[in-house]
């Protein structure tokens, strides 16, 4: 691996468990570290670079919005955030968008929107239900919302007013809010992302969607890293035939420039007034006009229908590569979200990963999780499987 940084840096607080590798520029799928080793990147910032790096029609569009403005605020109307709104609105078939800069932000939204919508209601203690393996943040409300207690740990304690259950359980979910005035809710990622790449099942998505009709509850989806058609759709619960009351967004809707967004439908779309939410940098001109061009970009380029067929081409190689091999429990996901799931805990291959030339990452604990650029090609997708197959084999063996 190119030796970069030994040690954290004294000046940064130390809160990432970083490799030592510093990148300097990208190409395409591809990045370069300082010192000119090249990776193949499967990771895109964390689904974050839609476009990849250096797109051609992307960067003279951001750099003639940089020498236009910035940043201006919400005092003034932003041109570009009406064309944004009125894009995700035309894509999602829901009617009002709020934009804020990050995922978290997003979701913090939605918990607000919910506990609001509760309160005009005439519920005091509003109630969110929440799933087991769930990530939607680091404040203390997403946390709050989150499954893991690892992350919790420190921080408590936590906020009151939610209601974990198990993923595609439609009867746990039933049972858990039977009788119970105080629900307002129900909060899922449609594929769980740092829980380690959970997709919920069409049919349950389905049955939720019906069950908050009949209870009057809002139905908000998480769409932050399954969004912004990393599974060949806009957004992945499309694929159940469903809309939301809300989703929030983020990570690829800029190509990474920070921005997030809360996409709302007709029940919680005039919940929040003049007063209520709000925030500094959300729907800045450089972020509003990233959003626009990057939509624009993958309408023009197909990259909707690239990322369903590349990523049914990434995941049929993996399958027949590392069919039959013992400790290889699962490989699950759409599109170009993929997770491989190994019967024990695999950190070690992130960072072998990248010594041999292929950024991914792991998250709980088990899970290779791959989340490229959705302009990656057949060919790229060929090298991920070469790349990573003997380092999973190898890893297996040496753990056995």
């Amino acid at each position: 691996m190119s030796a970069f940084i030994e040690a954290a840096s004294p000046h940064t607080m130390n809160t990432y468990g970083r490799l030592p590798i510093a990148l300097s520029h990208g190409q395409g799928c591809r990045v370069w570290d300082i010192n000119g080793k090249s990776y193949l990147d499967a990771l895109a910032g964390i689904a974050v670079n839609t476009l990849g790096h250096n797109h051609p029609d992307l960067v003279p569009a951001l750099q003639d919005q940089i020498g236009k403005m910035i940043h201006s605020c919400n005092y003034f109307h932003v041109p570009n955030a009406e064309v944004l709104a009125a894009k995700l609105v035309e894509m999602s078939g829901m009617t009002n968008v709020f934009f804020c800069c990050t995922g978290l932000e997003a979701n913090e939204a939605a918990i607000k929107l919910a506990r609001k919508f509760g309160h005009d209601k005439g519920i005091d203690k509003p109630e969110i239900v929440v799933y087991e393996k769930a990530f939607h943040g680091r404040s203390i409300a997403t946390l709050s919302a989150t499954a893991n207690e690892k992350l919790k740990k420190g921080f408590g304690p936590m906020l009151e007013g939610f209601l974990r259950v198990p993923v595609n359980d439609i009867e746990a979910l039933k049972k858990a809010t039977e009788g119970n005035p105080n629900v307002v809710a129900v909060f899922m990622e449609t594929i769980q992302g740092e829980g380690g790449i959970n997709p919920m099942r069409i049919e349950y998505m389905q049955q939720v969607r019906a069950l908050c009709d009949q209870r009057d509850w809002l139905m908000m989806v998480d769409e932050v890293q399954c969004g912004m058609g990393r599974t060949g759709k806009w957004f992945a619960h499309q694929w159940a035939g469903i809309v939301p009351d809300v989703m929030p967004l983020a990570k690829g809707l800029g190509s990474g420039v920070p921005i997030g967004a809360v996409v709302a439908g007709p029940k919680a779309a005039h919940i929040f007034q003049p007063g209520n939410h709000g925030t500094t940098f959300g729907g800045n001109p450089l972020a509003m006009r990233a959003g626009v061009e990057t939509i624009r970009i993958m309408e023009k380029d197909g990259l909707m229908a690239n990322a369903a067929r590349v990523g049914d081409h990434l995941r049929g190689g993996l399958e027949k590569a590392l069919a039959g091999v013992q400790g290889v429990t699962e490989i699950r996901g759409q599109g170009l979200m993929l997770g491989i799931e190994l019967d024990r805990p695999c950190g070690p291959i992130w960072s072998r990963a990248a010594e041999a030339g292929l950024l991914l990452s792991v998250t709980a604990d088990s899970v290779i999780r791959l989340v490229p650029p959705l302009i990656m090609s057949a060919s790229e997708a060929d090298e991920v499987v070469a790349i990573l197959v003997p380092l999973i084999k190898a890893f297996l063996a040496e753990t056995a």
